[in-house]
């Protein structure tokens, strides 16, 4: 018997995903808002595109199971709301996006007053999802969990390794933002060590040259190390790269959450705190140091220069 599923969300993420379930023999039906998005969808053999949510339903064969790969908050919140009243009692919706898990155990809640069944899943994979498979950790009832399951097991690295049924409705997305900032917390170890070793200039130190060492055997050996390994090899300066790093509300919300519980996350809080540094948001602080600094000890304070070139 043929699997059908519905992708909403046709981007980067989905429409991978929505491939990978394809080559595995899954009827895979699309719908993006964009138009180009849709045509590019329906070229790939098993996918079919359509052009409404409507469409999508009336597509579908029961029991409908329809996911969602669309970014969290404003945009997840209106696509369910006008999904859920055309679905049918028993139908599931996944929200696969990177959602705050309180609002995934609202949407359980709300979507039951319709009779429709609702799983929170956090994806990682990223780019490499496609070839390598996602990891997949969702919550909901285990009615609606053994609903995706079949899909679970082609999306994951193996049918039996790479996905898990976390716990009740809101528990998947919890588990992935714990993951997105332990993510941050080895991300920031990672920089800082390479900073390090590229900063000790009287050794002269090829930095690609140790990534790609401690791969082998290390005990900090990791996919992270694997992807720091590849790009050095290719550019160790990084000087066109810009020193900015943006942060997802999924770190904000592991600090956050850290503080509700009151469990001391330095490394995942601060390395949050250093993305934000990145961002110029510690500037006017600086600022504000060097002033103090002067006050006190008559300590030189570095001016920026004016838009012509001249010092203030």
């Amino acid at each position: 018997m043929t699997l059908h599923i519905g992708m909403v969300g046709l981007g980067r993420m989905g429409g991978n995903m929505a491939k990978r379930l394809a080559r595995a023999g899954v009827a895979v039906i699309g719908f993006d808002p964009d138009a180009d998005a849709r045509a590019a969808f329906a070229a790939i053999d098993g996918c079919q595109s359509v052009d409404s949510l409507e469409e999508m339903v009336h597509a579908l064969p029961p029991m409908r199971v329809v996911w969602l790969m669309v970014p969290a908050g404003e945009q997840t919140e209106a696509t369910i709301a006008e999904l859920a009243p055309r679905l049918h009692s028993e139908d599931v919706i996944v929200d696969g996006g990177n959602a705050f898990y309180k609002d995934s155990v609202r949407r359980a809640v709300d979507l039951a007053s319709y009779g429709v069944r609702f799983v929170d899943c956090g994806v990682s994979g990223g780019v490499w999802g496609l070839e390598n498979g996602y990891a997949l950790m969702f919550g909901g009832s285990p009615a609606a969990a053994r609903e995706i399951e079949p899909f679970a097991k082609i999306l994951a690295p193996a049918a039996d390794s790479g996905w898990l049924h976390c716990g009740p409705s809101g528990s998947g997305h919890f588990v992935k933002m714990i993951h997105n900032g332990i993510e941050y917390g080895m991300m920031q170890a990672l920089g800082e060590g390479f900073a390090l070793l590229k900063g000790k200039e009287d050794f002269e130190l090829d930095v690609a040259a140790i990534a790609e060492m401690w791969r082998h055997g290390s005990v900090v050996r990791s996919w992270l190390l694997d992807l720091t390994a590849d790009f050095l090899r290719e550019d160790a300066e990084l000087a066109d790269v810009a020193p900015l790093v943006a942060d997802s509300g999924e770190g904000r919300w592991t600090a956050l959450e850290a503080i509700e519980q009151g469990v001391p996350a330095p490394v995942l809080s601060l390395a949050l705190i250093m993305r934000f540094a990145s961002q110029g948001k510690g500037e006017y602080a600086d600022r504000l140091l060097s002033m103090m600094r002067n006050s006190f000890g008559g300590h030189k304070i570095e001016h920026t220069a004016e838009p012509s070139g001249k010092a203030k």
